[in-house]
């Protein structure tokens, strides 16, 4: 998802701000800086160098880099001062974003941010209202969270702050969700570090952040997953690390060949089995790439392995291709692909001899529910199949109900409206026909002119249901305000008029919303508010109970 925890098409990827400079000296005793890679959807598109530097006279962060499209940022040079309270002092930021030069200089004093510099060719004069113990937050550098590493040490979950990033913009305000410790995994070796999730109210609309630090404060990861945005450090950003984020009894890390590549795993074994035991695959929708499905801290496909491991099934949860410890490259990738990484995972789970392969669930969750339904479309090896939230419509009328969405929560006036649902269905039609991308803005063609967007577009779920022969089983939160209620209602509708399916049941869930689990409003604004961050057990039985019902257990062999 792009903006909310589904919206893939929306292109709302980084907003950068123009801003710009009159470059500033190097420091004359920089320190050594540490490099960064910047990932999208897990994927490598660029590179940052970051130097902190702490002494009597405060804090310094500095660094350069460059990310390749669809970002587009060269950052030559970046320096943030604070001073030795953490308030800060200045500025200073070179960057080319797109074909576009900014240069900037700004100083606080006093409650005020003056800013001077060039956008091209015109002049950038601003002065703006900051409050106390600002955070700079330039978006053309990641290596500013760097800051945040060293100030939420030791903070209480609530704590709020403000960050400037850049002239003519208004404060943003971020608050600190939560703080725990995890294990960072390297190999097979493990090390603690500090998990800080932070909500951003980005006009309206929370944005979801997890920075990870370590013992003394150093940056190590920060995360964006609604832009599947990741900027880790370089000696942790091989497949051979992960942080651990959810452990159920009877984990184990496995590694599933598929072709020309492997995909990192976690299996559950389940509780007291006796013989073979069933299996259910699990599959995350859309920005929740990793194993755990997590999403606002909520860890939906680790809590569901969980859940039907107590239930007598082994449960496979992985990374999807070319991210976290799975291999393969995503930027070429469409769901028929990572429909093909379920079939290799469905083949290596019917192989083992633990588990029963005439007895073997695909569970896929919002975009999962198509990956997971192409899967049994194609393979009569899968046994059931359960989707969770999924949607009913194409991609394509998908996204522009999502823009609607979208532009509701903004509160765009009309005009607004109009230009940019114009603007999505242009870039909808070029990416659908290939034709068109002359009316299209070229940044915009940099994200969209892309495999798996075609992919996700093009899908229409009608047509797929057609081939599906096994049990079915629609779950749909009651609350869900990304894919709402009506849409579980057009998908059985279907399934019990098109399929080759003999048996479709339906359970809509009231009171959880899109992430599953207990809500007031389903609104995404409520996300970071939830005080339950495990998944309904209202939805976990409804899967258990369906499960048992369908696979019951093999009769004892003679």
């Amino acid at each position: 998802m792009r903006g909310f925890h589904f919206t893939w098409t929306l292109l709302l990827f980084l907003a950068l701000p123009a801003f710009g400079q009159q470059p500033a000296p190097v420091p004359a005793a920089a320190p050594a800086s540490v490099g960064y890679t910047v990932f999208l959807r897990g994927t490598p598109i660029g590179h940052q160098d970051v130097a902190v530097r702490s002494d009597a006279q405060g804090l310094v962060i500095s660094g350069q880099g460059q990310i390749s499209a669809p970002l587009n940022v060269i950052t030559r040079r970046v320096e943030l001062r604070y001073r030795p309270n953490l308030d800060p002092q200045s500025l200073a930021v070179e960057a080319r974003i797109g074909d576009v030069e900014f240069t900037l200089n700004t100083a606080f004093e006093n409650g005020s941010a003056v800013s001077k510099g060039m956008q091209a060719t015109t002049p950038i004069e601003a002065t703006d209202m900051v409050s106390p113990l600002t955070v700079l937050l330039p978006n053309v550098f990641f290596g500013a969270h760097a800051v945040l590493a060293r100030r939420l040490a030791g903070e209480a979950p609530g704590t709020e702050y403000r960050a400037f990033v850049g002239p003519g913009a208004a404060q943003v305000t971020l608050r600190l969700r939560s703080e725990r410790t995890e294990q960072m995994q390297f190999g097979t070796s493990t090390f603690d570090v500090h998990h800080y999730e932070l909500v951003f109210d980005n006009a309206g609309m929370p944005l979801e952040v997890h920075l990870y630090a370590d013992y003394i404060g150093t940056l190590l990861r920060v995360t964006m997953p609604a832009q599947a945005i990741d900027f880790v450090r370089d000696d942790i950003a091989g497949a051979l690390s992960r942080t651990r984020v959810t452990s159920n009894t009877g984990d184990e890390a496995v590694v599933i060949p598929a072709p020309g590549f492997n995909l990192g795993a976690t299996i559950t074994h389940p509780t007291n089995a006796a013989g073979r035991a069933p299996a259910v695959i699990l599959i995350g929708g859309a920005g929740s790439d990793d194993r755990d499905g997590t999403a606002f801290n909520v860890p939906v496909l680790a809590n569901l392995a969980g859940a039907v491991s107590r239930a007598g099934f082994l449960a496979v949860r992985y990374d999807k291709r070319g991210f976290g410890q799975s291999g393969g490259r995503r930027e070429s990738a469409t769901i028929t692909d990572l429909a093909e990484d379920v079939r290799a995972i469905l083949k290596w789970v019917g192989d083992r001899k633990d588990v029963d392969s005439k007895r073997i669930t695909v569970i896929g969750h919002a975009e999962g529910a198509w990956v997971a339904m192409l899967a049994a479309a194609r393979d009569r090896r899968i046994t059931a199949l359960i989707c969770i939230d999924a949607p009913s419509t194409s991609g394509a009328d998908l996204a522009l109900e999502q823009q609607q969405l979208v532009l509701d929560r903004l509160k765009a006036t009309p005009a607004e409206r109009a230009q940019k649902i114009d603007l999505q269905k242009k870039v909808q039609a070029a990416v659908l026909t290939g034709k068109g991308w002359e009316a299209v803005p070229p940044e915009l063609r940099k994200q969209a002119d892309t495999p798996w967007t075609h992919s996700v577009l093009s899908f229409d779920p009608a047509r797929v249901i057609e081939d599906v022969r096994q049990p079915i089983l629609f779950i749909h939160a009651a609350l869900d305000r990304l894919i709402p209620v009506s849409h579980v209602d057009r998908l059985v509708d279907l399934a019990r008029k098109e399929s080759k399916s003999k048996s479709v049941d339906v359970v809509t869930v009231r009171g959880v919303n899109h992430l599953l689990v207990p809500a007031i409003t389903g609104e995404p604004e409520e996300y970071a508010s939830l005080p339950d961050l495990n998944v309904s057990k209202d939805v976990t039985s409804a899967i258990t109970d369906w499960l048992t019902k369908t696979l019951p257990a093999a009769a004892p062999r003679r």
